[in-house]
C-alpha cells in the first residue's frame, strides 16, 4: 500500500558511463510512494575523477537538498555503490542513513579494472581489487553496522568480475536471476527485488 511506504528521502547514485536516466524504470516503480528522490548527475569524466572526490560532491548535493540531519535511504549502482559507501564511511553519511542498497557494485574490487593506470583514470583504479580506497573501506566498516545493508549482484556479471564478490562485508546479499550488469537496473525481476527492499 502506498500509504505504508517509507517517507524517507531516497538518493540514487549512478555508475560509470551512466546518467540519472538509468533509474527511470525504478523511479516509475516508486511512483505513488510518499518519498522524495534525489538522483544527481556526478561527472566522473570516463573514470578519471577519484571516487572520494565524487563522494564529496554527493555529500554537498545531499546537504544542499536536505541539510545535515534528515534520515535517508541510498542506493548505488555499479561504481555508484562504491561512491555511496565512501560517503557513508568517510564523510559521516552512515550517521543519517537508514538503508543502503549496493547493486552490482565492486565492493571487493573488479578484475576488469586491474590494468587501468591510476594516473590516467583514478576513479577506475579505485575499483581495482586491493586498491587503497577499497582496502580502507573494507579494513574498518564499523560505521556500516548502524545501517541496514543489502547487496544485489549478478553471478555472470562481466563488468564487475567475479560477480559473486560484488557484495558488502556486512548485511544480506542476493544473487539476482539476470544475465548482465545492466539488467540489474532494468529487468522486472531485479526491480521487484529492489522495490521490496526499499519498502521494508
Amino acid at each position: 500500500m502506498p500509504s505504508e511506504a517509507p517517507s524517507r528521502p531516497l538518493v540514487l547514485v549512478h555508475g560509470l558511463l551512466d546518467t540519472p536516466r538509468l533509474f527511470s524504470r525504478l523511479e516509475r516503480r516508486l511512483e505513488g510512494q510518499d518519498r522524495p528522490v534525489l538522483s544527481p548527475h556526478l561527472p566522473h569524466r570516463f573514470g578519471a575523477t577519484p571516487l572520494r572526490q565524487l563522494a564529496q560532491q554527493l555529500d554537498d548535493l545531499i546537504q544542499e537538498r536536505w541539510g545535515l540531519e534528515t534520515s535517508i535511504d541510498i542506493l548505488g549502482f555499479s561504481m555508484g555503490g562504491v561512491i555511496a559507501r565512501t560517503w557513508l564511511q568517510e564523510l559521516g553519511g552512515a550517521k543519517r542513513t537508514h538503508r543502503f542498497l549496493s547493486v552490482g557494485s565492486p565492493q571487493q574490487g573488479t578484475l576488469t579494472a586491474q590494468c587501468v593506470p591510476a594516473w590516467l583514470f583514478a576513479g577506475l583504479a579505485d575499483m581495482k581489487r586491493g586498491s587503497p580506497l577499497l582496502r580502507s573501506l573494507n579494513g574498518n566498516y564499523s560505521d556500516l553496522q548502524a545501517v541496514e545493508c543489502f547487496s544485489f549482484f549478478c553471478r555472470w556479471d562481466l563488468m564487475v568480475c567475479p560477480g559473486w564478490q560484488a557484495v558488502l562485508p556486512i548485511g544480506t546479499s542476493t544473487a539476482v536471476p539476470v544475465w548482465t550488469h545492466q539488467q540489474l537496473m532494468s529487468h522486472p525481476r531485479s526491480l521487484d527485488l529492489l522495490n521490496e527492499a526499499l519498502l521494508h
